[in-house]
C-alpha cells in the first residue's frame, strides 16, 4: 500500500517545501545504503528519519542519514564520504564510513553503535570538515539546516 506523507520543512530564504516520501516501510526493515554515483535518494536537506523509521512510510529504517552541501550552502555536494570516528578531529578509531550519493545524501539502515558518541567528518574533494561534538543519533538533518548550519564540505 502506498502512503504519502506531507512534510513541512524550513529551508533558506524562508521557503516552505512540500514533499512526500515514497512507498511505505511495511513488513520489515529493507536494507538501504547510499553509494557514490547513486541517484535513488530524494528530499535533500530534510530530516530523513521523519519517513525512514520503524512504522514510517519510507523504505528502510535509517540509522544515519543526512545531506552534505557546498561551502556556500546553496547546492548539495555529491560523491563524498562521511566518516564516524571514536575521537574528535579524526582521532581514535574509524568506526564507520558512508558514501555520499550523487544528490549529496548519505544514509544507512545498518546497525550503528554510537556508544558514548561518535565524531562525524565530511570528506569531499580532499577537504575534511570535522564536527567538534560527539553525536549519539544519526538524524543529521534534524539539526543541520534547521537549528544549526547545514553540513558542508569542499
Amino acid at each position: 500500500m502506498k502512503r504519502a506523507t506531507l512534510i513541512f520543512c524550513y529551508v533558506s530564504a524562508s521557503l516552505l517545501m512540500f514533499t512526500s516520501c515514497e512507498k511505505g516501510g511495511e513488513g520489515g526493515n529493507e536494507s538501504k545504503l547510499s553509494s557514490n554515483g547513486s541517484s535513488e535518494s530524494h528530499n535533500m536537506g530534510q530530516n530523513c528519519m521523519n519517513c525512514h523509521q520503524n512504522g514510517g512510510p519510507g523504505e528502510g529504517w535509517f540509522t544515519v542519514a543526512g545531506t552534505i552541501y557546498n561551502e556556500l550552502n546553496n547546492s548539495p555536494t555529491p560523491n563524498g564520504l562521511v566518516e564516524l570516528y571514536t575521537g574528535p578531529n579524526g582521532t581514535g578509531t574509524l568506526a564507520y564510513t558512508l558514501e555520499v550519493d550523487s544528490k549529496g545524501n548519505f544514509y544507512t539502515t545498518n546497525k550503528i553503535n554510537f556508544g558514548n558518541g561518535l565524531y562525524p567528518v565530511s570528506v569531499a574533494s580532499q577537504t575534511r570538515r570535522y564536527m567538534p561534538d560527539a553525536v549519539t543519533t544519526g538524524q543529521c538533518n534534524s539539526c543541520h539546516g534547521d537549528s544549526t548550519h547545514k553540513i558542508w564540505s569542499n
